[in-house]
C-alpha cells in the first residue's frame, strides 16, 4: 500500500498522468491526487497530464489546469501514474516517467505490468479512485478532492451496479458523502447526462447492432464517417457498451469504433462467465474480468470473428466444466 504523505517527503515537483482516452476513474483519480497535494503540501508544484478533458468533468477542481500537450520538457522529482496498466497506456506522458527522479503507480487493472519504481496494484478494488482515497489521510481530504474521487468510483462501478462494487467501495462512498459532496448532482452530470447528439449516436449504435451465438453476444459499431457526420469524438461514445450489455440474454457486449484504416478500438463487457480481460489481453489490451478493451486491426468482419472466437471458446469451456 502506498501512502502519499510518505512518498512526498523531500519532493518539490510532481507530474501526475493517467491512461490515453481518459475515463471518469482516470480523470477523477488524477484530479483528486493533484488537489490533495496542492491543498496539503503547498510547497510542492504539481502538473496533471491527460490526453483530453471530457466536458462533463470540467466542474471538478483543477480540471481547467490540466495539461493536454507534452511539448514542455520538464523533469520532475516524482511521477505518479494513475489507472494506467503499462507504460504504453500513458501515451506521450511517458517521457516524464522516463526522466523523473522516482515513479509510483496506483492501479486496479489485473493486467498491470508493474512498470514504475513502486507499484500498488489491487485488482479487487472497484476503481483506482478507491485506492487513491486509501493513499490519503482521510481527515485531510477536502470536499473538492472528495468530489473527484466520487466521480472516479461511480464511473468505474456504473454507479455501484457492477460486480466490482464491494462493501469497502460503499463504505468509502459513504465517507465521501459525509464530506458534503452533492452526490446526486455528480451522478446525473457525469454518468447519466448526455447531449442530444450523444443520444443520436447511441441510438445509431443500438439500431445497427447484431446478435451472435444465439443472442449470447451483441456487437455494436460506429464508423469514422459516422463520427464525422455527427461531429463526435471518442468521449461522446462513453456508455454505449454499457447500454449494449443490459440487453436481455446477452453474456458479452462488444462495442467497436473505427480509429483508422482497418483499426478499431474495442470495448468489451461481460455479464456471465466470460473473462473479457483474457480476451483483450490476447490482442494486446487488458482491463478487468468484466470490463476490458483493446485495439484491433483488420476488417470489421475479421475483428468481430477474432473476438467472438475467443469468447465462444470460454463459453464452451464453461458449459463443459
Amino acid at each position: 500500500m502506498i501512502r502519499l504523505t510518505n512518498e512526498l517527503q523531500n519532493v518539490k515537483t510532481v507530474a501526475i498522468a493517467g491512461h490515453i482516452r481518459p475515463d471518469g476513474d482516470c480523470t477523477g483519480s488524477c484530479l483528486a491526487a493533484a488537489g490533495y497535494i496542492r491543498e496539503n503540501f503547498p510547497g510542492i508544484s504539481v502538473d496533471v497530464y491527460l490526453e483530453s478533458m471530457n466536458p462533463n468533468f470540467l466542474f471538478l477542481k483543477g480540471a481547467k489546469e490540466v495539461k493536454t500537450d507534452w511539448t514542455e520538457d520538464k523533469t520532475y522529482d516524482l511521477f505518479i501514474a494513475l489507472d494506467a496498466s503499462d507504460r504504453e497506456r500513458l501515451g506521450e506522458a511517458v517521457k516524464y516517467l522516463e526522466t523523473a527522479g522516482r515513479s509510483l503507480c496506483i492501479d486496479h487493472h489485473i493486467t498491470n505490468t508493474g512498470f514504475a519504481d513502486e507499484n500498488w496494484i489491487d485488482a479487487q478494488a472497484s476503481s483506482t479512485a478507491e485506492l487513491v482515497w486509501q493513499a490519503m489521510d482521510e481527515e485531510r481530504i477536502s470536499k473538492e478532492t472528495a468530489e473527484s474521487i466520487y466521480v472516479g468510483i461511480i464511473n468505474d462501478t456504473g454507479v455501484f451496479q457492477y460486480t466490482n462494487t464491494t462493501e469497502k467501495t460503499m463504505q468509502i462512498a459513504g465517507k465521501l458523502m459525509a464530506k458534503g459532496i452533492d452526490f446526486s448532482h455528480i451522478i446525473e452530470e457525469t454518468f447519466y447526462r448526455k447531449t442530444y447528439v450523444q443520444n443520436q449516436v447511441l441510438g445509431r449504435a443500438l439500431m445497427e447492432s447484431i446478435l451472435l451465438l444465439d443472442g449470447k453476444i451483441i456487437v455494436g459499431r460506429i464508423r469514422q464517417k459516422d463520427m464525422e457526420f455527427y461531429g463526435v469524438g471518442p468521449s461522446d461514445l462513453d456508455g454505449i457498451v454499457s447500454q449494449l450489455r443490459v440487453t436481455a440474454g446477452v453474456d458479452v457486449a462488444i462495442f467497436l469504433y473505427e480509429t483508422g484504416t482497418q483499426e478499431y478500438k474495442a470495448s468489451l463487457r461481460s455479464n456471465g462467465p466470460v473473462d473479457v480481460s483474457a480476451v483483450c489481453s490476447y490482442f494486446g489490451g487488458g482491463g478487468h474480468v468484466k470490463a476490458a478493451g483493446c485495439t484491433m486491426h483488420g476488417s470489421i468482419y475479421d475483428v468481430v470473428n477474432n473476438l467472438t472466437l475467443h469468447i465462444e471458446k470460454q463459453l464452451q469451456d464453461h458449459e463443459e466444466g
